[in-house]
């Protein structure tokens, strides 16, 4: 396919700048994947959509301040880093800006208090860097690096924690699971008690969700490794599920991805943990999941084309036309969509 296929004409001004003032006041556009009808509602419906026996699947990564400031030695050039991946041996991976200027052997001094110090070059502003600091890295991102907010959201974020879904656990995304970003405590113990289960599975979102697709031929595209963890009780929920017939709703693209990536890998649901490079477009033979939701996505991006895979191309163009239409707000601190199989 080719990648203008996936482009839409956006208005500047239908692009959050803030979340809704509550979490699920946000808009919610109910899409039918099976009779194309569309509905206009707001998220705190989604309990209207979801049956006793629903399991819905959350990604329970955290974004950690992964955005650093530094200043390159001995030449004082400022630099920013923004922090892919946490490997062992205090490695770390970097989008870097300015990365033409940082070679093997380059320092970056980060407020004193870490040193990072490049040890390979690798593709696409990426590099690898050994981290030089005292104490506990976790302590010492908290104190110097900050929250990286997408480069299309331009005002000041007010409150850190909207920018974490409630369920956030594990350390290690360099930005939301955005479509979780609708759920309040409040509605999930609604949801739980209408008799719908939550089960976590883990995916730090990394450069694999929201790299740019620059290849004229989607075919041609390289999805970056991402890690993804689900552990035993999950496994063995979802497992029932499945062998029930009850659905398995997927809580935004990450989930997507992981749950896709374990059942195309061992055809069941299996605890385990690893990296995926999953990259979903039309066509796509689903196995894992029966209903997804999810946030309004980029043009020309590879998350339009995984829930183009899923709902069908032209219903989900129509439902982007609708939601422009409408006004319905656009990205990580927009309004949701809910593809139900029905």
């Amino acid at each position: 396919m080719n990648i203008n296929e996936f482009d839409f004409e956006l208005d500047e001004s239908l692009i959050a700048q803030h979340p809704s003032d509550k979490r699920e006041n946000s808009r919610l556009l109910i899409v039918h994947k099976n009779t194309g009808q569309l509905e206009d509602r707001h998220f705190y419906d989604i309990i209207d959509y979801l049956k006793e026996g629903d399991v819905l699947v959350r990604n329970n990564s955290r974004v950690i301040p992964a955005r650093l400031k530094g200043i390159k030695e001995p030449t004082g050039a400022k630099v920013e880093l923004l922090i892919l991946k946490e490997e062992d041996n205090d490695i770390i991976e970097c989008l870097c800006g300015n990365a033409k200027a940082i070679k093997i052997g380059t320092i970056i001094n980060c407020n004193d208090l870490l040193k990072c110090e490049c040890i390979e070059v690798l593709d696409e502003g990426i590099r690898r860097f050994k981290t030089h600091y005292q104490g506990l890295f976790k302590e010492v991102l908290a104190k110097i690096g900050t929250t990286p907010l997408p480069p299309y959201i331009h005002e000041e974020l007010k409150d850190a924690s909207r920018y974490q879904t409630v369920y956030a656990k594990i350390d290690g995304s360099a930005a939301a699971p955005t479509a979780g970003l609708h759920f309040s405590q409040e509605l999930i113990n609604k949801i739980k008690a209408k008799g719908v289960s939550f089960q976590d599975v883990t995916l730090h979102v990394g450069l694999g969700t929201f790299k740019p697709v620059k290849e004229e031929k989607v075919e041609d595209h390289h999805m970056h490794y991402e890690y993804y963890s689900m552990d035993q009780k999950t496994a063995d929920a979802l497992n029932k599920a499945k062998k029930e017939g009850r659905r398995i709703i997927a809580i935004g693209t990450t989930s997507t991805r992981t749950l896709e990536t374990i059942m195309q890998k061992y055809g069941e649901f299996k605890a385990c943990s690893g990296t995926t490079n999953i990259f979903i477009y039309p066509p796509y033979d689903f196995k894992a999941i029966d209903a997804q939701i999810t946030n309004f996505h980029l043009p020309k991006s590879t998350l339009i084309m995984m829930i183009s895979a899923f709902a069908g191309y032209d219903l989900i163009m129509k439902a982007y036309k609708h939601a422009t239409d409408e006004k319905y707000r656009f990205f990580s601190f927009g309004d949701a969509m809910f593809i139900d199989n029905e």
